[in-house]
């Protein structure tokens, strides 16, 4: 079983009924470990939907985690904003968050694609941030030894106080870019753009093209409001 939840709900809710947990299997009598991937969930399902809903787990966990193979490539699949963003988690633990995903009907497999992963009507919330989700204790970090293609990105430990200020300002902001477009936060810009812009400071959109993470389609629609709030913070 790859939920969490009681088997007898889990069996039950595939037929289309509702019940409660039954107290007696055995998930009800040693309720495995689990943790919350939210954070997870909402990256693999936009993985799903930002390739377009065409391709299996291994090709998601090959973008996820930023392996850029000829197939990958084709696809232009290492533009997307969701390429690389798993890079500190190994495949055997993507394979669980697909699983799981799967098994708790946030998406689906199309057998009649291939196996292609669709997301169904239940993912809206999680990717909208607005529900939570549990998963069995399974995932096991390792360390990044994918480079960046271009400037470096930096630990948030090597910021000074003002740098983090500057780096809470620019998470606040995002934070309203993700509520405004119902996206999760890291598909705006993730934490390791924000920290070497935080570190940088770029003073206008040519430095600010040269950051990991700012392509030409981030610049245009983020630029101007990055660099305004950078220029508030320079003179720190």
């Amino acid at each position: 079983c790859e939920t969490a939840g009681c088997r007898r709900v889990r069996l039950l809710d595939y037929f289309g009924e509702a019940s409660t947990p039954c107290g007696n299997c055995d998930i009800c009598l040693a309720p495995p470990e689990t943790y919350d991937a939210t954070s997870a969930a909402q990256k693999a399902l936009s993985a799903i939907y930002r390739t377009g809903q065409r391709f299996g787990a291994v090709h998601l966990i090959d973008v996820l985690r930023g392996k850029a193979g000829p197939r990958i490539t084709r696809w232009e699949h290492d533009k997307l904003s969701v390429f690389g963003i798993g890079e500190d988690v190994d495949e055997p633990a993507w394979r669980g968050v697909f699983r799981q995903l799967v098994a708790m009907g946030f998406a689906r497999v199309d057998h009649e694609a291939h196996g292609a992963l669709r997301l169904t009507d239940a993912s809206r919330p999680v990717l909208k941030g607005t529900q939570q989700v549990s998963m069995r204790r399974a995932v096991t970090r390792v360390r990044s030894t994918r480079r960046p293609l271009r400037s470096g990105s930096v630990p948030v430990a090597d910021l000074s106080a003002a740098d983090n200020t500057l780096l809470e300002r620019l998470k606040a902001w995002r934070l309203t870019q993700s509520r405004t477009q119902s996206v999760p936060a890291f598909v705006i810009l993730h934490d390791k753009t924000l920290a070497e812009i935080a570190r940088q400071r770029p003073p206008d959109l040519t430095a600010l093209h040269e950051i990991a993470g700012i392509g030409a389609a981030k610049l245009e629609r983020y630029g101007a409001a990055l660099v305004g709030i950078v220029a508030g913070r320079v003179g720190d």
